[in-house]
C-alpha cells in the first residue's frame, strides 16, 4: 500500500516480522476498504500479496514471521516500564529483541512510529528509514 515512507519497506528484500504484524496489516487494509480509500479487489489482492511475502522460504517469501510466545508476550510486558509503547508496538520490539538474541545478525528496526522507533534504538537497533 503506497503510504508515506513505503519506499523504505518495499527496498527490504528480506526480513523478520512479529507474527502479529499479518494481523496488524490485514486489519489495516480491510478497514482502508471499509473506509471508502481502498477499493475492495485491490485490499483482496494486497492481503494474497502479504500472504505470498509470509509463504515459508519459497521464492517470494520475503518475512520470516516470528511467533508470538509467552516469553515475547513477557518481555513486551516488561518494555512497558520504560517505554510509552501501545500494546501491539510492545509484541513488536519484543518479538524483535527475541529474534536478535536468536541470530545476532538481526541488527535493523524498520517503523514509523515515534515512539516505537525511540524505543527500538534504545535497545540498539539502527533504524528504517534513517
Amino acid at each position: 500500500m503506497p503510504e508515506q515512507g513505503h519506499s523504505h519497506v518495499d527496498e527490504l528484500d528480506h526480513g523478520v516480522i512479529s507474527a502479529l504484524t499479518r494481523v496488524e496489516v490485514t486489519a489495516a487494509l480491510w478497514r482502508k476498504q471499509r473506509e471508502g480509500a481502498l477499493p475492495a479487489a485491490a485490499a483482496s489482492a494486497l492481503v494474497r500479496d502479504l500472504e505470498d511475502h509470509l509463504g515459508g522460504y519459497g521464492a517470494d517469501a520475503r518475512f520470516i514471521a516470528f511467533g508470538v510466545s509467552e516469553e515475547i508476550l513477557a518481555g513486551a510486558s516488561a518494555l512497558l516500564h520504560s517505554a510509552p509503547l501501545r500494546a501491539s508496538d510492545a509484541v513488536q520490539l519484543a518479538s524483535a529483541l527475541a529474534a536478535r538474541r536468536v541470530d545476532p545478525r538481526v541488527t535493523r528496526f524498520a517503523c514509523f512510529d515515534r515512539r516505537l522507533r525511540d524505543a527500538a534504538a534504545a535497545h540498539g537497533f539502527q533504524l528504517i528509514p534513517a
